[in-house]
């Protein structure tokens, strides 16, 4: 019953993780702060219920399955950091009036989605290629 409940809410938490950052980085980031704290939650739940399905299904092994699935599991802590890193360092109390600010500020949120968004790729394709290595 663990498995399947941490497989849910791994599989749960990382389509909206991944949903959100193709989303805002296709869009340039210009609504990603009201998402912020659920895609981080989001990335959290998949990053734990990743490790526990890890211990679950992987524990005492280290194959070529697990050097793919250990790969995308690196990328997808990278591609969490990435993105609470570009939200910590752009100011989100901008107001209208300083538009070459706001500017900056969107390109900066956009690029850091972006870099997530490659890294994520990487996650899921490691993922689904797992289990055929």
């Amino acid at each position: 019953m663990m498995f399947i409940i941490a497989q849910m809410l791994h599989v749960l938490s990382g389509v909206f993780w991944g949903g959100t950052t193709f989303a805002l980085a296709r869009i340039g980031g210009n609504t990603a702060t009201p998402l912020y704290k659920p895609q981080m939650g989001a990335a959290g739940v998949a990053i734990v219920t990743g490790g526990l399905l890890w211990f679950l299904l992987h524990r005492g092994s280290f194959g070529t399955q697990e050097h793919v699935l250990g790969t995308g599991a690196i990328r997808a802590v990278l591609a969490a950091g990435v993105q609470a890193v570009a939200y910590v360092y752009v100011p989100h109390n901008l107001g209208d009036s300083n538009e070459p600010e706001v500017a900056k500020s969107r390109h900066r949120t956009a690029t850091g989605q972006r870099i997530a968004a490659l890294l994520l790729v990487v996650t899921i394709g490691c993922m689904a290629a797992a289990r055929y290595v």
